[in-house]
């Protein structure tokens, strides 16, 4: 009846990676960025794990002694999106970074998704979500062209009018994009960004999708169900894996996450809950909000004591992230991070974990909590945090 609860705070990044310079990063530090630009972070629960051991953030003291394991892992993968993120945690590292398209995409790649969609292209630029559907918005529902933009990550974004294209359609769109973009194009995901409204007030709905290729080798998600053991899903995690192995709830808020999770501790009754919290990413580090970021954070260390309160003796609960995404940065992209690392449960023993050299060592500490794999790469940590016998 073990319980592995893997929450991942998407964008929430602890400070540059040691090659942050070889992706335009240098100075990103989402949380330590946050807490300068608002005076210091209040944040009492996250303070009590251990939040402020993992590094100094201001208004978070080091605590002497927290109630979490903690530390942080480097990025090992090349990239810096949230598919190479979340595949890294599951013990799979990608040697190349996905393709960008700071230029918009060649005319060929344009040209194959009109022939298979029967629309025409709007856009094809790096760009805002919320400035391009104010840019072209008008101009789509006239035409019912396609809106296509990408950004500095590796994505191909497809916005469409709800009133204009239905989302079926818009959904069937990218499923075709997805099949086409492999090889010297596999972006490494495909994004529906369905709008509403009138112009002038068009705002983004939640019912985006993300279409991300399927994961080039074995997951954990893979042993866990060779081994018949539970997969739970909150969150975009399904997208990020392509469906394999994994289903999930998406959640358009941070708020829905936190409520999909008292619900999990509640009624799951054992096997891994992978969750990604979206907003610290989606809502506030890609539009440079800090003020949003800020009260998002306040909002996590208010819900996590309720969460804490209803774990079982033998349940993990880790907090980390996928990257970073600084908003207090020039740029609104994700940046090249360390994340953290806190690992809580009644029986764990709060260690200083270091730095460790891969995401991947958490899910290979998950294979072990849970006897499945190895995996390829990672070196868990599990008989560091528990004081018990794990198999």
């Amino acid at each position: 009846m073990k319980r592995f609860f893997l929450i991942v705070l998407d964008g929430l990044g602890c400070g540059a990676a040691r090659d942050a310079a070889a992706y335009g990063d240098v100075g990103s530090d989402t949380i330590g960025n946050v807490a300068r630009a608002v005076g210091g972070l209040e944040l009492p629960v996250l303070e009590g794990l251990g939040l402020g051991r993992i590094r100094p953030v201001e208004g978070v003291r080091p605590v002497a002694q927290p109630r979490a394991a903690f530390g942080m892992m480097r990025p090992a993968s090349a990239g810096k999106d949230s598919t190479t993120g979340h595949w890294e945690i599951c013990g799979l590292t990608v040697a190349r970074p996905f393709p960008t398209y700071p230029k918009g995409f060649p005319a060929e790649v344009l040209e194959e998704f009109s022939r298979r969609t029967g629309r025409g292209v709007l856009g094809n630029k790096p760009a805002s979500g919320t400035a391009i559907i104010a840019e072209l918005g008008e101009r789509h529902l006239a035409t019912g062209d396609w809106i296509v933009y990408t950004s500095a990550d590796s994505v191909f974004q497809v916005a469409a009018h709800e009133e204009k294209i239905p989302l079926e359609e818009l959904y069937r769109g990218c499923r075709e994009a997805r099949a086409m973009l492999t090889g010297a194009h596999g972006v490494s995901r495909v994004i529906a960004r369905p709008f509403v409204g009138p112009p002038g007030a068009f705002t983004r709905t939640s019912h985006r999708r993300d279409y991300s290729l399927d994961p080039v080798g074995p997951t954990l998600l893979d042993y866990l169900a060779d081994a018949g053991i539970p997969r739970t899903g909150v969150g975009k995690v399904d997208d990020l894996f392509a469906a394999r192995n994994i289903t999930a709830t998406h959640t358009p808020t941070n708020a829905d996450a936190y409520r999909l999770l008292r619900d999990a501790l509640a009624h799951v009754d054992s096997g891994l809950v992978f969750a990604n919290v979206i907003e610290f990413d989606q809502s506030w580090g890609h539009r440079n909000d800090v003020a949003g970021f800020h009260a998002g954070l306040l909002e996590l260390d208010r819900e996590l004591g309720g969460l804490l309160d209803q774990l079982r003796e033998d349940d993990l609960f880790v907090l980390t992230a996928d990257h970073g995404n600084d908003p207090t940065t020039a740029t609104t992209d994700h940046a090249r991070e360390n994340v953290p690392l806190l690992v809580c449960g009644p029986r764990v023993r709060p260690v200083a974990l270091g730095e460790r050299p891969t995401f991947a060592d958490l899910g290979q500490t998950a294979a072990e909590y849970f006897g499945v794999g190895p995996l390829s790469t990672g070196t868990s940590f599990l008989r560091e945090v528990l004081a018990w016998r794990t198999t």
